[in-house]
């Protein structure tokens, strides 16, 4: 069984849809003994990151989640609360991932605009997670803060600077994009995630 874990800070309806395509048996869960028994777990997000980690320790679910040996798959927002720092509402995250996660920097003048919205390649993919997916790809990003590239990046894009689409650490990933919206290719990365 899949633990999608219930923060209130996830897109549950296009995730759910996502996994019941892939024939996986999922649940929405924050009860920490469903979660630590899980074969994977994924930690969904949209909206403010501060927010997330907030509900993430009212919940006190960040030392169940850093306990799990099983894979584990943060994506969006989930992915930026597994690293140690962002700067949105300036808050210490969960530290899986060796990055401060900053703000994109608007530059009108060349028609850089925040948030990045929209579909965006995928380059420098390293990683079981990205098997059968060629270089170039396009995926779905909506997002105003990014990972800098570091020693736990596995793929990247461009806003127009690089950054990490997408993070590992031992048994930990995490997706900048949204797999769930990004048709596909995005329906193989999560098959291949589930895989591991």
């Amino acid at each position: 069984m899949i633990a999608v874990i219930d923060y209130k800070m996830g897109n549950i309806r296009s995730l759910g849809h996502a996994l019941q395509r892939l024939g996986a048996e999922w649940r929405l869960t924050a009860d920490t003994d469903e979660i630590a028994k899980a074969s994977h777990v994924i930690l969904p997000g949209v909206g403010n990151a501060a927010e997330a980690m907030a509900n993430l320790d009212r919940l006190r679910l960040p030392a169940t989640i850093l306990k799990i040996r099983r894979p584990v798959l943060g994506i969006c927002v989930g992915m930026q609360v597994m690293c140690r720092h962002t700067e949105e509402g300036d808050a210490h995250c969960m530290g899986i991932f060796d990055a401060k996660v900053r703000r994109f920097r608007e530059i009108p003048e060349r028609g850089i605009k925040v948030p990045n919205m929209g579909w965006s390649p995928l380059g420098n993919m390293e990683s079981k997670l990205f098997n059968d997916i060629r270089s170039g790809e396009y995926v779905y990003f909506v997002h105003s803060y990014y990972a800098p590239t570091c020693p736990d990046t596995i793929a990247t894009s461009r806003h127009p600077e690089l950054f990490s689409a997408a993070l590992k650490y031992e048994n930990f990933f995490g997706c900048q994009f949204h797999p769930e919206k990004s048709g596909e290719v995005g329906e193989r990365i999560l098959e291949n995630f589930l895989k591991i």
